[in-house]
């Protein structure tokens, strides 16, 4: 990588407790995850050597309170290890990520008992999935369909849901859906955790994806799902509040895992263009492809600014709602224009799979995709600026 984002990464402030996480999941990145990438995402495979490698270093542990078996760390330092992570193999990165999205929730809104029944299972490595997104409910959350009806001191749960990150393989399932009697959309929204095994829940079908390949991606029904009363988040209705405030902590964890999807392919652009020589010249001689590195090297040092800025505030208690939004939007922007011009500048050679760069291309698609689409996020941002 260039003498810049050496000077960036040296000159971020690690104690010398996180600075040791850090070095060890660059390892982990370096010796297990980046080789086993290419694999995973021809074969389409879960990556259960990959997550067991950040399993041994305890790596869901770092967002999980110390009180619930986890190292209390702060979340700029987990950002940093989605993004190290996801450089490495994006399928594994958001693997890791999402099981952050399913505990944030929990460590925010949950109960006492709650906390102390889901959590420890999380920071011993367990596998977690948030389930949002329905057949005809994709960024209109409050179109949902999903019912939880109250029977004693059960609830049962009938719907369906798809593009479930880990929703075949997670054992903690965070299920958001409307509970019955409540008319009014946005204060019927309501949040429970499902514990797997669980008869009521049905895999109905895998997704076949561009990119992302070794991530699973489910499509689950709901029928007669039985669940304690005590699963419960909060109470009936909390749960637009709870998925606002869940999205302010995901949203900037999608866009970390776009910047290392980005980085990744400026180290190989940068690489190739040095080493590749045509008529005489390496390609990076060329003036007008120094200007290209320029532009894309500086929005990525910008976006990167911008997270760390938004990790911050995040961090101390403030709503960053606006700024994650801009922080999604504009890493999973620059991480795709990294991409195609990496696939570009290889030339040929971009477009066969032989090449890092084919698959970032694809793994960086999604990623202006979920997590709200960049379109939905700019109409968000844009709307800030409407006078009441």
């Amino acid at each position: 990588m260039s003498r810049l984002f050496d000077a960036f990464d040296r000159h971020r402030y690690w104690n010398a407790e996180e600075s040791l996480i850090l070095d060890q999941v660059r390892r982990a990145a370096k010796n297990v995850i980046a080789p086993a990438a290419a694999a995973v995402d021809r074969d389409a495979a879960f990556p259960n050597d990959s997550m067991a490698a950040l399993n041994k270093l305890g790596a869901n542990a770092i967002f999980v309170p110390e009180a619930y078996g986890g190292a209390g760390q702060s979340y700029p330092l987990y950002l940093e290890v989605v993004r190290i992570i996801a450089g490495a193999c994006a399928a594994t990165g958001i693997t890791y990520a999402t099981n952050f999205h399913a505990a944030a929730p929990i460590i925010d809104f949950g109960d006492e008992e709650q906390k102390r029944r889901f959590l420890p299972r999380i920071a011993e490595g367990g596998l977690g999935a948030i389930a949002i997104t329905e057949p005809h409910a994709g960024s209109d959350a409050l179109a949902m369909r999903t019912a939880f009806t109250e029977k004693g001191d059960e609830v049962v749960i009938d719907g369906d849901k798809c593009f479930i990150t880990s929703g075949d393989v997670a054992g903690t399932l965070l299920l958001f859906g409307k509970w019955a009697g409540i008319e009014q959309e946005n204060a019927a929204l309501t949040v429970a955790v499902i514990e797997r095994p669980n008869p009521g829940i049905e895999v109905m079908r895998i997704e076949d994806k561009m990119g992302h390949r070794g991530s699973s991606t489910a499509a689950l029904a709901f029928s007669n799902c039985r669940i304690p009363r005590s699963n419960v988040l909060g109470r009936p209705g909390d749960g637009l509040k709870i998925l606002r405030a869940a999205l302010n902590r995901s949203r900037p964890s999608t866009a970390a895992h776009a910047l290392g999807i980005g980085r990744a392919a400026l180290e190989d652009m940068e690489s190739y263009m040095n080493a590749r020589v045509q008529s005489g010249r390496r390609v990076i001689d060329n003036q007008a492809n120094q200007f290209l590195l320029a532009d894309l090297a500086a929005e990525l040092a910008m976006a990167e600014k911008w997270l760390h800025y938004v990790s911050a505030l995040a961090e101390a208690g403030e709503d960053v709602a606006l700024e994650a939004s801009i922080a999604k939007l504009r890493a999973s922007d620059i991480a795709m224009r990294l991409a195609i011009d990496a696939v570009q500048m290889h030339g040929g050679y971009g477009y066969c799979r032989d090449m890092r760069v084919e698959r970032l291309m694809r793994d960086a698609k999604v990623t202006q995709i979920w997590e709200g689409t960049n379109q939905v996020h700019r109409q968000l941002i844009g709307r800030s600026f409407i006078s009441k």
